[in-house]
């Protein structure tokens, strides 16, 4: 399968229709029509279910749409890494999110400064979840991830840190100065909602508590008596006098990780590799 015929399938499978799916290629609808017969009649299998009113993706055609992505984008991951490492002046992108393992990183940092080999290193604070589809995608070199939170499958990775976590309350909330909470006293917190994230797409799940972009908009949220928050322990450092932080040992363990893609030939990747697992 070509690169070319993989576009043309995803723009027709997320639009579910090919009249909107041409233009969003700048191209005519008969070519495009023709190049999914011709995929299909290559593959042996149906992707789309056509009627006059509407396109549905078959089984077949669900399952390529999820492996096209991936693939379209592995070879955008792979062109933005060949021009970085083009570059004049090299250098490594690390990607982390803005307030984890704060510490970490800036040992991290100073510590690789020292290596006699040392290049420039880029530190991209992201919002939660965008440091692994930066790594994915080819944006970053390597990145600081945290599981559950953050997926690692594909990707190598080193444990660094684990930690337990906690609730972030406004201070003067009941519940504030309890020894602990468990994560379903967490949960029923109906004055207290969790907050949505945004996924991968840009949209927010379903839920009753409000939408978050980072965490100085969380904090400022439960500082209100918006929303409560699990977190690593770690942020408790970033607590402020209204916050207050209580303990859930049922909560699943928070890891702290350095990931990096396996097909990496980056001298300076396994350098931090080395000295992060030092640390």
């Amino acid at each position: 399968m070509e690169t070319r015929e993989l576009r043309y399938f995803v723009a027709v499978a997320e639009e579910l229709h090919f009249g909107r799916a041409a233009r969003r290629l700048a191209m005519s609808q008969p070519p495009l029509s023709r190049a999914i017969q011709q995929l299909e009649r290559r593959l042996g299998v149906v992707l789309l279910h056509r009627t006059a009113r509407a396109v549905a993706l078959t089984e077949a055609g669900a399952v390529l749409l999820r492996e096209a992505r991936t693939a379209l984008d592995a070879v955008e991951a792979a062109e933005r890494r060949t021009r970085r490492a083009a570059a004049e002046q090299p250098g490594v992108v690390l990607a982390t999110k803005a307030g984890a393992a704060g510490e970490l990183l800036s040992r991290l940092l100073d510590a690789y400064a020292a290596e006699p080999d040392a290049v420039a290193v880029e530190v991209m604070l992201c919002g939660p979840g965008e440091q692994e589809r930066l790594l994915r995608e080819g944006r970053a070199d390597v990145a600081l991830l945290q599981r559950p939170f953050d997926t690692t499958a594909g990707l190598d990775t080193e444990d660094l840190h684990t930690e337990r976590q906690v609730v972030i309350l406004p201070a003067g909330h009941p519940l504030a100065h309890r020894p602990h909470l468990s994560t379903t006293e967490v949960d029923t917190l109906t004055d207290l909602p969790l907050p949505r994230w945004p996924r991968r797409d840009g949209g927010y799940p379903d839920g009753p508590g409000p939408q978050v972009r980072d965490h100085t908009q969380l904090f400022q949220l439960i500082a209100l008596g918006r929303a409560c928050a699990l977190v690593p322990e770690s942020l408790r450092a970033h607590l402020r006098d209204d916050h207050a932080a209580v303990p859930v040992p049922d909560a699943p363990p928070v890891t702290t990780v350095i990931a990096w893609p396996p097909h990496s030939r980056s001298r300076a990747v396994a350098d931090l590799v080395r000295i992060a697992t030092s640390l």
